[in-house]
Formats: structure tokens, C-alpha cells, sequence
């Protein structure tokens, strides 16, 4: 399986490289980073700039099977919903909503406004498109950052369909 991992501008761009280094070394794994996420991020392997469209991830033949938006910015999620492809990430975005692969979008503000709920119902509408923001849990009993982030992490690949025993489950002592 080929999976993509976009990290745009918003906060939490740690928490997108995170994820991307927590993938299973059986899958092949792609990064792309926003240009303000580069300035925060090194680069490492397999790594795309947001600017370079003509990059394999911009065109459904190369075969991605899962693409993560992790963070996602209210700007990258606008561009997604009106089907704007000016960079990287919303192209490759495009294509796995063209391709009908799954596209898991985490959406980094708080509080949402009307105009961004809107861009997210229209896009949860879409076959494969799921919107899931970085909603922490209790029932796991998170004691710092890095369980908070492994749960996260955790439910992202549960709905990329990756096992994973990162968090504690529902009613699992």
C-alpha cells in the first residue's frame, strides 16, 4: 500500500511528521510538506515540495491508496472543497478524490466557523473523504503530549485501515 502524508501550515505540523515516521516500514510512505511547514521541518526521504506539481503524487497513476492531511489549514481545506489544485498538496488531495481513494483530512482550527463547517460537509459527502480533526479522548487516560498524540495517530490509522496498537481502546483494560 502507498500512503501520502501532506503536512500544510497549520499548527500541529509535528504532529503530521509524527505520524508519517509511525507508518509500518511494510507500507511505501511519501511526504509533502507546505512551504511553512518546510521552514519549520528538515527534509527527509521520499519528501515532495508543495510547489512541485508535477511530482508523482500529482497524478492518479502513481497509485497512492491512502492520503493524510495532517494538519490541515482552513486555507488547504477551502482550495480542497472548491476543487482548487495550485500546489501538492490540494492536487494530490484532487486525485484521491478523482481516483475514489481514501483521503483523511485533519482540520487544525478551533472554533470552526460556518464557512469552514461548510467546506467539511461538502467534502465528508464525497465517497472516501473523511474528516477527522485532532479530537482527543479521555477513556484512554492520557497522562502527557505524546499519548494524546499516539491516539490520535492511532484512530487516523484505524481509519486507514493500518493496525496499530497505539492507544488504549473502549472498554479494553
Amino acid at each position: 500500500m502507498k500512503i501520502l502524508v501532506c503536512v500544510s501550515g497549520a499548527s500541529g505540523a509535528g504532529l503530521g511528521i509524527k505520524l508519517y515516521n509511525m507508518i509500518p516500514p511494510e507500507y511505501e510512505r511519501f511526504l509533502v510538506l507546505s512551504e511553512n511547514a518546510k521552514t519549520v521541518l528538515q527534509k527527509e526521504e521520499n519528501i515532495f515540495l508543495n510547489e512541485d506539481i508535477s511530482a508523482p503524487p500529482a497524478s492518479g497513476s502513481f497509485g497512492i491508496d491512502v492520503t493524510f492531511i495532517v494538519p490541515c489549514s482552513m486555507n488547504t481545506l477551502a482550495k480542497i472543497s472548491l476543487g482548487i489544485a495550485d500546489n501538492l498538496i490540494t492536487r494530490a488531495a484532487q486525485v484521491a478524490i478523482k481516483e475514489k481513494k481514501k483521503l483523511i483530512i485533519a482540520p487544525r482550527e478551533m472554533p470552526f466557523s460556518e464557512i469552514y463547517l461548510e467546506h467539511m460537509l461538502k467534502l465528508s459527502r464525497i465517497q472516501n473523504v473523511i474528516i477527522a480533526p485532532p479530537v482527543l479522548a479521555y477513556y484512554n487516560e492520557p497522562k502527557n503530549i505524546n499519548d494524546i498524540e499516539m491516539f490520535l495517530i492511532g484512530k487516523w490509522f484505524d481509519l486507514a485501515g493500518i493496525k496499530n496498537d497505539f492507544f488504549k481502546r473502549w472498554g479494553k483494560t
